[in-house]
């Protein structure tokens, strides 16, 4: 399966409704929220992208409460990846694929920063492997994109904002357009 905008906003219009893993806005609320403050904050088109899209897979695998309650991780960040690649940068793409670890990276590395977690990200991250080690935070911190990543990962921990009116998913599409090498 190739995903294509309309096929993006397809699944935002039918599956975005879902509570977003636990908390108490729905998928497209929160991906619509993210995308929003990186809008804000004058990021470029590609980080705003990849705030918008960067739990797509939740709602592509039609996965999120119900692994949680099973105590399972779902692996969203991961398995969404090829379904991107082949039509979207690298600086929208690794982002996406680096967000949860950026959530492990800023455990081990910011004091105070899990305890600020919501409830439903507490109980993720003890699912993904809770906060990196000493290593694995170096390593991390090397990569590519680590840095857009740890942006992309501050928008969503700040992207859970009961009735938060933002604009909805067709006003970020353009940018998905403007990204696109289909």
């Amino acid at each position: 399966m190739s995903l294509t905008i309309p096929t993006i906003a397809s699944l935002f219009a039918s599956h975005g409704s879902q509570l977003y893993g636990g908390e108490a806005i729905s998928q497209a609320e929160h991906a619509c929220q993210a995308a929003w403050l990186a809008e804000q904050a004058g990021e470029d088109d590609a980080l705003i992208a990849a705030c918008l899209l960067h739990d797509l897979g939740h709602l592509l695998f039609e996965q999120g409460e119900q692994d949680l309650a099973q105590g399972k991780d779902d692996l969203h960040q991961y398995r969404l990846l090829p379904f991107l690649r082949h039509w979207l940068p690298d600086e929208v793409v690794v982002p996406i694929g680096l967000h949860v670890d950026a959530k492990r990276y800023l455990c081990a590395t910011e004091p105070g920063y899990q305890d600020r977690l919501s409830e439903a990200s507490s109980l993720s991250l003890a699912l993904q492997g809770g906060a990196m080690d000493v290593g694995a935070a170096a390593r991390f911190a090397a990569q590519p994109h680590a840095g857009r990543a740890i942006a992309l990962r501050r928008y969503d921990d700040a992207a859970k904002r009961v009735g938060w009116v933002v604009p909805d998913i067709d006003y970020f599409l353009p940018r998905l357009a403007a990204l696109a090498s289909e």
